[in-house]
């Protein structure tokens, strides 16, 4: 389960920003094609607060779809699995967005 190594991360990297001040809420960007599956991430990021400034921090994730480029029709078109087919049938296409995996805000007290 990698959840647990990237909430593990996350938690390190809002430590490292906030020099031990009490967190109440992290707010994640996990894009849909990023392989990661938020349930899994909001056990683990549970698991990887214990005894830190950010037990008990509220975890608000946001999933922004994918986005892909035909590089045959030059379409930008929606995916939300790796099944990267343009609608005009090629499979020359680019992934653009939809892979993220990014800190947006934190809250402090």
């Amino acid at each position: 389960m990698h959840e647990l190594a990237i909430a593990e991360s996350v938690v390190e990297a809002i430590l490292e920003r906030t020099e031990q001040r009490q967190v109440t809420t992290v707010r994640l960007a996990v894009g849909k094609l990023s392989g990661v599956v938020p349930d899994a991430l909001e056990f683990c990021f549970d698991l990887a607060t214990s005894g830190t400034p950010l037990e008990g921090a509220s975890l608000e994730i946001v999933e922004p779809s994918g986005q892909a480029r035909c590089h045959a029709c030059q379409r930008e078109f929606d995916v939300d699995d790796l099944i990267l087919l343009c609608p005009c049938g090629s499979a020359d296409v680019e992934v653009v967005a939809g892979r993220e995996l990014s800190v947006t805000s934190v809250e402090v007290v």
